[in-house]
């Protein structure tokens, strides 16, 4: 792990320093082997080594090469600087074309499938600016991927199958996490999640520009996170009955603010705010809310609730 923004340390540097290998030594003193393969970078934090409560480094990386027509599309899980990636692209395309002068474009897709940094050439890693000292398996980091992907490149134009390699571990059970659990949500007495507690006017008629905001009795968005769907969408009325979905929460002019009415309360609300835009076309609108609530003993329930209709003109 690089010392760029540190205190008492700067970028460029070979040496370290005695209170930050201190500080480090409490946690990992790093092995004689690591500092070897770390040369010249001074190890500030012997990630590749520490393994509590789970790796703190990634030791096992997916490389993958997709070739579409004469696009060959390299997927690395980590940033290229420039030269880096160019000396990439260069290797890949050589295999691919034997040394002819063929038309394949070679692109590189950075930060797939995992993320281990940065990747330098050797001269940069030498240097230890700031890609440098993030570059995680030392200064033949380059040449291990250049090696890997000519492999992958070869076995390619052969049309041979390749051995997939080690699995990368899955922790997504053994994830920590600081936010406290979701016990339960409520609503008051007699009402129900996705009612409005505060609807637009009755016969509201708004104009572009204008903002419509209509708060919802909601629930922990956590219970869901709606990754494949959404929180809030707005609707426009087709004919007489139809509802056509008009802009949703990936759109800048919706706004879904979730909040609580005490910080200890299994109540809370969800505030959708529409700055119409001023390309909406004019009609009949109505915004909708979508969200999960869950029961005192666990279960979760979808529920979704609709503002009044109003008009823009």
């Amino acid at each position: 792990m690089d010392q760029e923004l540190l205190i008492l340390s700067k970028e460029m540097t070979r040496q370290g320093n005695a209170f930050w290998k201190l500080v480090r030594n409490m946690l990992k003193t790093p092995t004689k082997e690591q500092v070897a393969c770390q040369q010249p970078k001074p190890v500030l934090l012997d990630t590749g080594e520490m393994t509590l409560p789970y790796q703190w480094a990634p030791s096992v990386l997916p490389i993958q090469i997709l070739r579409v027509g004469q696009l060959v599309i390299l997927s690395v899980p980590g940033e290229f600087t420039t030269m880096a990636g160019r000396r990439l692209r260069d290797a890949v395309k050589q295999v691919l074309t034997g040394g002819k002068n063929e038309k394949l474009h070679v692109v590189i897709a950075g930060l797939t499938n995992t993320y281990s940094q940065y990747i330098t050439t050797f001269e940069e890693y030498e240097i230890q600016r700031y890609e440098g000292a993030s570059t995680l398996y030392g200064p033949h980091t380059l040449s291990a991927y250049i090696q890997e992907f000519k492999k992958l490149a070869g076995a390619l134009i052969r049309d041979q199958p390749v051995e997939p390699g080690p699995q990368p571990p899955d922790m997504l059970s053994k994830q920590i996490s600081m936010l406290t659990p979701v016990f339960m949500d409520t609503t008051p007495l007699g009402t129900h999640f996705g009612d409005c507690s505060t609807d637009v006017p009755k016969n509201a008629t708004y104009k572009r520009g204008d903002m419509v905001s209509v708060v919802f009795l909601s629930a922990c968005p956590r219970n869901d996170l709606m990754t494949e769907g959404t929180f809030a969408v707005v609707e426009i009325l087709q004919g007489m009955d139809t509802w056509v979905p008009a802009y949703d929460d990936d759109d800048f002019c919706l706004r879904f603010i979730w909040s609580r009415p005490a910080k200890l309360s299994a109540r809370s609300h969800a505030t959708i705010e529409w700055r119409i835009p001023q390309s909406a076309t004019p009609g009949v609108y109505r915004i909708r809310h979508f969200g999960a609530a869950k029961a005192l003993f666990g279960s979760v329930r979808h529920f979704t609730g609709s503002s009044s209709a109003f008009v823009v003109a």
